[in-house]
C-alpha cells in the first residue's frame, strides 16, 4: 500500500486515507466476486474473509500500531460504511451499482441456467434452497430469485392459493393522539 504520510505530514491523514482506499478496494472486490459470496459462505470463503482482514490491516494503520491508530482506522470504517448507506439509500442508481439487481433464477418452473452460470450457482445448490422452502421439485417454483444480499428466494406454486390482507393497526392510547 502506497503510504501518503509524507505528501500530508501527518501519519493519521495517512490512516485516514488508507483506510478509505482498502475499504473502496474491498468493496469492489466483494462486488465483483458475486452476491451469492454474501450469505453463503463456505469454509474456504470464511478462511479467505479473515485472511483478507488481516493482511490489509497493517495497510491501513500504515505501521502505527497504536491503540489510537488502530481505533481511528476502525471509525474512519464506520463511518465510511454510514456514508455508504446513507447514499445508497438516497440514490438508487448508486445502490444498484454497488448492491446489484436481483437475478432471476426459476420462473414458473423453468430454470433460466443462463443467470444461474453467470452467477455461478449449480443445480445442486438451487435443488436444495428450494427444498429448504418447503417446495418438492423445481417444476412447483413459481419464482424463484437471487437477491441483492446473496440469499435465494423461492415462492411455490401453493401461495397462489392463499390471500393476503394489510395488518390492521391498533389503536393509539389517547394520551398518544396528536390534538
Amino acid at each position: 500500500m502506497v503510504k501518503f504520510d509524507d505528501m500530508s505530514g501527518s501519519p493519521y491523514a495517512s490512516i485516514v486515507l488508507n483506510t478509505v482506499l482498502v475499504y473502496v478496494f474491498i468493496l469492489l472486490a466483494i462486488r465483483l466476486f458475486g452476491k451469492k459470496e454474501l450469505s453463503q459462505l463456505s469454509v474456504a470463503d470464511l478462511v479467505l474473509i479473515l485472511l483478507i482482514s488481516n493482511s490489509v490491516q497493517n495497510a491501513m494503520v500504515a505501521g502505527d500500531n497504536t491503540l489510537l491508530g488502530g481505533l481511528l482506522a476502525a471509525l474512519v470504517l464506520f463511518v465510511l460504511n454510514y456514508l455508504f448507506k446513507l447514499i445508497m439509500f438516497n440514490s438508487t442508481r448508486v445502490k444498484e451499482l454497488i448492491e446489484g439487481e436481483p437475478v432471476l433464477l426459476v420462473y414458473k418452473g423453468n430454470v433460466h441456467s443462463r443467470n444461474m452460470e453467470k452467477e455461478k450457482i449449480t443445480m445442486d445448490e438451487l435443488e436444495a434452497v428450494v427444498r429448504e422452502h418447503g417446495v418438492g421439485k423445481i417444476e412447483d417454483v413459481v419464482l424463484s430469485m437471487l437477491e441483492v444480499d446473496g440469499n435465494i428466494s423461492v415462492l411455490s406454486k401453493s401461495i397462489a392459493g392463499q390471500s393476503f390482507h394489510k395488518r390492521q393497526h391498533k389503536q393509539l392510547h389517547p394520551k398518544y393522539k396528536k390534538n
